[in-house]
Parts: C-alpha cells; structure tokens; sequence
C-alpha cells in the first residue's frame, strides 16, 4: 500500500481497469453494436441493415465484446501511461533542466540546483535532487575519504532510480499481454466464424446463404478487431519503452555529471 502512494497508483488499479472493460465490451456489443436500429425489422436475430457496420459487427458473435474489451484495455492504459510519463518528465524540457542543473552544480551553486529541482518537479528531477541533497552532505563530512563520498552519492542516485522507474514502467506489462492475446482472441472467433460457414455449407440440399454469409462475417469482424487491439498495444508498448528508455538516459547522464563533477573539484 505504501509503494502504491509512492508511486501515485491506486491500489488494484489494473484488475479494477480489465474488469470494467469487460463490461464496457459487453455494453457496446449489447446495446450499441445489437441496437434494434442496425437491423431489419428492429431485430438483431435479422439480417443487419445495408451497410450498417455496427449490426455487421454484432454479427461477429460472443468473441466480439472480448475483443473490444482488449481494445479498451490497451486505450485506458495507454492514456493512464502518457499521463504518468509527462509528469515523469516534469514542468518544462528535461534536456534543458539538466543542462540547467549540470551548470549550477559545476558552478558550485547546489542550493540553487535543488531549487530549480523543486520548481521542474517530476521523476527525473526527484532523482537529481536526491544526489544533489548527498552531495551537499558528504561535503562538509571530514570523517569520510573521496572515495567514500563519491560512492555515497551513487548509492544516492542508484536507490532513487530504483523507486522512480517501477513507477514508469507499472502496467506496461498489461498492454503487452493484450497485444499477445488479441490476435489470439480473434483467431478463436474467426476460427468459430468459419466452422459456421462450413456448417451451413453442409445443409442438406440448398446451401444456407444467410447462414453462410453471417459465418463468414463473423470470421472477418474478429479478426479485424484483433488485429487492431494487437496493432495498437504493440505501437504503444513500444512507445512507452523509448519514452521511459529517453529519461533513465536523462537520469543516468544527470547522475554521472555530478559524480563527475564531485570528483573534480574535491581533492578529499
């Protein structure tokens, strides 16, 4: 519970997200998809209106609301993990707040590093101020070598890495199981979809047209929908990866320039 407030989460976050997505998959496929309108004769056991797309994804059978609850997942999240990365990122530009902070402390001036600091906000500045506030500590410490100071501050920089990054990459473990399972789900329909068109292939005497074109559409409609949530939760899980790949960068350059600088103008 305590790791969750650090990080800014609610508890249970993830479960709470998929089992309402579930719901919300069942209710589009229900009410919006299955609505009387999309079909003839306000039924949704006829056929679906020319060119309705929602009454042909209706069509598509009990996969469907799966498939779009998956969609919804990879959306959510997707959305939950810009917000939480921009504010990771902090108020303004991170490549400038570290080029900001990099002169200050080359400057000596570490109060006003830890200010600016304080004003950027966000995960990388949290890192650089808690190397920062080791720094300003060892300094004036006589009971320690060089050595010992400057392994002081890494330590620092090390365990404040450690606390910010789960943070950054908390549920992209999500987006990338339903980017595995999609394709999965929708094969599973589109397999269900074909073993209805053979079905209605195989009726004695006249072939089942309507039987024959619903299997088929079922067959398309899933495997269009997994596609999709499959395409989407790749793209962004790769995103996301560069995204929090570019601030540990960020972090660890930070980091090293003021180890850097320690070592350079301290002789003990």
């Amino acid at each position: 519970m305590a790791q969750e407030k650090k990080q800014g989460g609610i508890p249970y976050f993830g479960p709470i997200v998929i089992a309402i997505a579930v719901i919300v998959g069942w209710l589009i496929y229900s009410f919006v998809l299955g609505a009387g309108g999309n079909f003839e004769g306000g039924n949704h056991d006829n056929k679906p209106l020319n060119g309705n797309l929602l009454a042909t994804m209706y069509k598509g059978g009990f996969i469907v609301p799966f498939l779009l609850a998956i969609l919804v997942i990879v959306l959510t999240f997707t959305i939950e993990r810009f917000i939480t990365i921009n504010a990771a990122k902090g108020k303004g530009s991170v490549e400038a707040f570290i080029r900001k902070v990099r002169e200050m402390v080359s400057n000596g001036n570490l109060q006003g590093a830890i200010a600016e600091c304080d004003n950027q906000r966000g995960s990388v500045a949290n890192v650089i101020r808690s190397g920062l506030v080791k720094y300003e500590q060892v300094e004036g410490d006589t009971n320690l070598e060089k050595e010992e100071k400057i392994a002081s501050i890494q330590k620092s920089l090390e365990e404040a890495t450690a606390l910010e990054l789960p943070m950054l990459s908390k549920n992209l473990v999500i987006i990338s199981t339903c980017a595995s399972i999609a394709t999965l789900v929708g094969l599973l329909g589109t397999v269900q979809g074909m073993i209805h068109a053979f079905s209605a292939l195989a009726q004695s005497g006249a072939p089942d047209a309507i039987g024959l074109a619903n299997g088929i559409s079922e067959a398309l409609i899933n495997t269009f929908l997994g596609i999709l949530a499959a395409a989407l939760g790749i793209i962004f899980y790769n995103l996301f990866n560069s995204l929090i790949d570019s601030l540990t960068f960020g972090m660890d350059e930070a980091g090293y320039s003021i180890v850097q600088t320690y070592s350079s103008t301290h002789k003990k």
